[in-house]
């Protein structure tokens, strides 16, 4: 764990006021938590035998402490269908660990699987093509030719042609010649002594995407043939575009290249986490087509619509579909509820520089209660289609917990075919015909594979759970879980809440996890959790991190406010311009709610928070000064004033800050004035109250809400007498997910509020 173990300011682990022993303890119980793997994703391949049904390959990942780093594994089963559509999967003796393997992607008869090896250490990327029995082909693609890949859920594609003998996929363009220097200048032609009294000089710098970007200079598009091994980049594009998420069109005679493209001529802001950057699809002529590359023309297919990603064809290949986060562009507020569009393909390729474009599911403004909330997706499988050709099945945020969704995209007909009116969150893995793998969870419910079933009449859908040996833990473990029980609160807004809608004045929602019995949830010290964003939600799914907490004696009151996802356009639009006191008004009314109805002591309470979540945990300190016994932010925003001229997002300071003012306010040289107010909503405004212990977990390498930002704030607290630690996990970004800043964070997190809260 080289340059990977984090700095304490103020070390938690003092022999002299600290227990080593109830260290020890907890920590050994957080490793048990942090054993339990993750599914990743899932793929199904059909069998050559009637009476077999498909097999499915699941990726797995799991946690290695002593690499920081997660170790990946795949695991198969074949499923069997017997009668009463009950399935038996027969699973492999054992896992296969994939060592540095970045991405693996089926072939679409299923018969080749790529394999994609990107090390940290290597200057090439390796290109692994496996039959069922052995590797066919393997390529060396070097950094002359291009970069790593991008693998990530956003600029990340891979995908391969219909005939299974080209690969297009996004990489890092090449490194661009940099100058060489000696002693005696610059060097016009390469030096054959390079290495010998001579430099590279750096050139000029190039603008990134901000958080977890900060590395990369411009993801570009090539295609490799997978039987010579020939690359090719894809000419006709240019740098001014940023391209992702590559899919190759249905036809073979005219094959093309469909893709998503952000403009990136002039600053790029952050895009992690953020869907409020401008997109449109756009296609171009595949190379290895016969057509000359330099003759390719880009063709815009969507140049009207602000926002459009995730294209998947119909299986017909007659229409292109894709979701639009038009609402998030618009408003400027960095995530928002989206929309699903199609527009028909030509049958003879030949693409004109627009389509009309028809409404499948659109935005939905407000919520009447159990209805649909509106589309928020993360993500969509390659292949979300059922037999019909014409219903896709994706997962969707429904109020505090996900659902899957059957979409008819020829007559917009929507279907939530997960178990409804519970606290189980489900998410899609794999279709196959009419066949479902998904995960369910809570969050004390570790997560289950089910796998579902759609009946021949009916448009109802049968589930079973699916006995496996993934979603394994420990006794102690299943134990400590099984004490707990979870809900989620219907929360009234306060009354005389400054609502701007009919949408934002209905109950917002909370996840509550509190002992089963019922004489210890009021005397249990109560952890307060709010997420980031502040479009972002909370959903009922399993958190190891957060069940290490209640396992240990804590109710967890997990807060998804006003503005959160998952609850209609108007709820969410609610709080631009008011953060710091609608947000800060609703985690109060939660507080209280829990409360008054004798479920929480009031003088033990905690809170936590990463990001915007941070940011309500230092105002919550401050403008209830004796209501919490510590806080625990997580690379919180502390002062926006000096947050808006560092970190890679000032658009979402503005938008935040001002409302729907911001758009015409925007600057990259805010004025004294918008200084003024961006202090004012700032945590720090209010410093002077604050009077609860408080530990922060902050990442050096954070560009989305940059370091200063909480040191400066520790720092303020510390000079007025405040208890104070921090502890920087040096190699860590803004989310602190690398396994030993999770599990060193959460631990000390706990040992924080032990010594205050019990």
């Amino acid at each position: 764990m080289k340059n990977s173990k984090p700095i304490p300011i103020g070390s938690l682990l003092d022999p002299e006021t600290n227990d080593g022993e109830e260290y020890t303890s907890l920590s050994e119980l957080l490793k048990d938590f942090t054993d339990i793997p993750n599914i990743d994703q899932a793929w199904t391949f059909a069998s050559n035998c009637e009476e077999q049904g498909p097999s499915v390959m699941f990726s797995v990942s799991q946690a290695n402490l002593m690499l920081n780093k997660k170790r990946k594994y795949v695991l198969s089963s074949h499923i069997f269908n017997g009668s009463d559509n009950f399935a038996s999967f027969q699973w492999a003796p054992f896992p296969i660990e994939m060592t540095c393997v970045s991405a693996m992607v089926p072939s679409p008869s299923g018969s080749k699987l790529l394999v994609v090896r990107n090390t940290e250490t290597d200057s090439t990327t390796s290109f692994a093509i496996w039959n069922p029995s052995q590797v066919e082909k393997e390529f060396h693609i070097p950094q002359s030719t291009h970069g790593s890949l991008y693998t990530d859920e956003w600029f990340g594609g891979i995908s391969w042609n219909h005939d299974e003998t080209l690969i297009a996929y996004v990489a890092e363009e090449p490194i661009p010649k940099q100058p060489t220097f000696s002693c005696s200048g610059f060097h016009s032609g390469s030096s054959k002594d390079e290495n010998c009294g001579s430099w590279k000089g750096q050139g000029e710098w190039d603008e990134d995407w901000g958080e977890t970007y900060g590395q990369r200079r411009l993801p570009a598009l090539f295609v490799i043939n997978v039987n010579s091994g020939e690359v090719c980049s894809v000419e006709g594009i240019g740098r001014s575009l940023s391209v992702g998420q590559v899919i190759w069109s249905p036809s073979k005679d005219i094959p093309h290249l469909v893709f998503v493209g952000w403009p990136s001529d002039g600053r790029k802001l952050g895009i992690k986490y953020c869907t409020s950057r401008r997109c449109a699809l756009y296609a171009i002529r595949a190379p290895f087509s016969g057509v000359d590359p330099k003759e390719a023309s880009l063709i815009t297919i969507t140049p009207d619509t602000s926002s459009a990603f995730f294209p998947r064809f119909s299986p017909d290949g007659k229409f292109l579909v894709f979701l639009s986060a038009k609402s998030a562009v618009d408003s400027g507020a960095h995530v928002a509820t989206n929309s699903l569009h199609r527009f028909e393909w030509p049958a003879d390729g030949e693409l004109e520089q627009s389509a009309k474009i028809f409404d499948v599911v659109p935005i939905v403004m407000r919520v009447n209660d159990f209805c649909f909330p509106g589309l928020y997706c993360t993500n969509i499988l390659s292949n979300p289609w059922l037999q019909d050709g014409s219903t896709m099945i994706l997962s969707s945020a429904w109020g505090s917990t996900q659902a899957i969704l059957a979409i008819n995209i020829l007559s917009g007909v929507l279907q939530r075919v997960n178990p409804g009116n519970s606290i189980l969150s489900w998410n899609i893995l794999a279709v196959y015909q009419d066949n479902i793998i998904a995960e369910c969870s809570s969050p004390v419910d570790v997560p289950k594979i089910k796998y579902g079933v759609k009946a021949s009449i009916a448009d109802n859908w049968s589930w079973q759970d699916v006995s496996n040996p993934i979603c394994k833990c420990s006794e102690k473990v299943k134990t400590l879980i099984s004490t707990r029980l979870c809900s989620i609160i219907k929360i009234p807004v306060k009354d005389g809440s400054d609502s701007c809608s009919k949408g934002s004045s209905k109950p917002f929602e909370a996840i509550f996890v509190s002992s089963k019995s019922q004489k210890t949830p009021a005397s249990d010290p109560l952890i307060v959790v709010i997420h980031g964003g502040p479009h972002s939600v909370s959903l009922s799914t399993f958190s190891k991190s957060f069940a290490f907490l209640f396992s240990i004696g804590y109710s967890l009151l997990i807060v998804n406010y006003r503005g959160s996802l998952g609850f209609g356009e108007e709820a969410l639009q609610s709080i631009p311009g008011k953060i710091g006191s609608q947000d800060v008004e609703d985690v109060f009314t939660a507080i209280d709610y829990v409360v008054d109805m004798g479920l929480a002591n009031p003088s033990k309470i905690a809170v936590t928070g990463n990001s915007h979540g941070g940011f309500l945990a230092a105002h919550l300190i401050s403008q209830a000064p004796d209501k919490f016994a510590a806080a625990v932010p997580r690379n919180p925003v502390c002062n926006f004033a000096l947050m808006v001229g560092t970190c890679d997002i000032p658009d979402w300071c503005y938008v935040e800050s001002f409302g729907c003012e911001a758009k015409s306010y925007f600057t990259e040289a805010p004025s004294a004035e918008h200084l003024v107010h961006f202090y004012e909503k700032s945590p720090i405004s209010l410093i002077h109250k604050v009077k609860t212990p408080t530990l922060f977990l902050l990442g050096a390498k954070d560009l989305r809400v940059p370091v200063s930002n909480g040191l400066q704030y520790a720092r303020a607290l510390r000079e007025k007498g405040v208890e104070v630690r921090v502890i920087m996990f040096p190699d860590d970004e803004h989310a602190l997910e690398r396994p030993c800043s999770e599990f060193e964070g959460f631990l000390n997190m706990a040992m924080w509020f032990n010594k205050y809260c019990k």
